[in-house]
């Protein structure tokens, strides 16, 4: 449990977590360039875009993961790379992961109650007796049948198994839970059910959320903001509404267009291949080697534009607004 003192120190922080031009980049790569975004309490920031476009990296390196080539990351008013120990222990309870894949994050021959408080155990928090009540307790506050907690883990069904990640991420009570593609792998009927209990479990505890999804319709019902990105760009950025129902980058509203229907199933994928034509090397917008509304002034430099005047709403395209560029999304509105 946090110490009161913690406690009334955090409900005073308004921002959460605060990218500033994070590069992450492996060898020659960069598969994150000057991506920046800031999350406060209580919000969602969904980062959609297709395999390949940098999301997966940029989540690692929420979590400390893997270095910064460049920029920095804040959470809680801390920069990430420079925690000394104490500050790095707890970091670990500040920051949680959800896995895409529950069951491959635990171990089978593990009961549930010894899964949700293995955290817990790690961190030298409370005895046995103690850590067991507390796994009890956040089993209640996911919904999982009390009454299993004892039994091992592939006895349970999908969105179960996501119910116990879900109680194990929180039992240290975080204050920024990452989620990595957290309904993918369930039938539609499930993934609403634990999309519901995250915006519980948000309202409940004051919870941040970086989602991580190529599902548009994920991240429609679960963010305040989204930013797209293509090949480690951020190519658009703006509320959730904005951005999903009146796209204005071409990659935007290529992922859009790709969707079969209403209904949230995963969008048609659009490539991020290494081997499709893009400029990797220059400063321009990456998706111009592709873009049928692209002239040579895209290929230049270029940072993420505001849309109207406002810089809260952003995208890397010269002929944003232009007319015939910007598009409606029917089906979203």
């Amino acid at each position: 449990m946090l110490a009161s003192g913690r406690e009334a120190e955090m409900n005073e922080v308004t921002e959460v977590l605060r990218i500033e031009g994070a590069v992450v980049q492996f060898d020659s790569v960069r598969a994150v360039d000057r991506v920046s975004a800031i999350v406060g309490r209580g919000q969602t920031l969904g980062v959609l875009g297709g395999s390949g476009c940098g999301k997966s990296s940029l989540a690692q390196a929420i979590l400390n993961l893997v270095p910064l080539a460049a920029g920095a990351i804040h959470v809680l008013g801390r920069a990430i790379d420079r925690l000394n120990g104490d500050e790095r222990r707890q970091y670990r309870r500040d920051v949680q992961l959800v896995f895409q894949d529950p069951q491959s994050s635990f171990n089978p021959m593990m009961s549930v109650c010894d899964i949700i408080a293995e955290p817990l155990s790690i961190q030298g928090i409370g005895d046995k007796a103690a850590r067991q009540r507390r796994a009890v307790e956040m089993a209640n506050a996911v919904g999982l049948p009390v009454d299993r907690i004892d039994s091992l883990p592939h006895g349970f069904s999908g969105g179960q198994r996501q119910r116990i990640a879900l109680a194990r991420a929180l039992v240290l009570e975080p204050e920024l839970l990452v989620l990595d593609e957290p309904t993918s792998a369930l039938d539609l009927s499930v993934q609403g059910q634990i999309l519901n209990l995250l915006l519980e479990l948000q309202r409940q505890r004051g919870l941040s959320y970086v989602l991580i999804s190529h599902n548009v319709a994920v991240v429609r019902h679960l963010a305040d903001r989204v930013i797209v990105m293509y090949h480690g760009q951020v190519v658009e950025e703006g509320t959730a509404q904005e951005v999903i129902c009146s796209p204005q980058h071409p990659y935007t509203q290529a992922l859009l267009r790709a969707i079969p229907e209403v209904g949230g199933g995963n969008f048609l994928e659009i490539s991020n291949s290494a081997d499709e034509p893009v400029s990797l090397g220059g400063t321009g917008c990456r998706y111009a080697a592709r873009c049928d509304r692209a002239t040579p002034k895209c290929l230049d430099e270029q940072a993420l534009l505001p849309i109207g005047g406002h810089v809260d709403r952003q995208v890397r395209c010269w002929r944003a607004g232009d007319e015939g560029v910007s598009q409606n999304i029917q089906k979203w509105n």
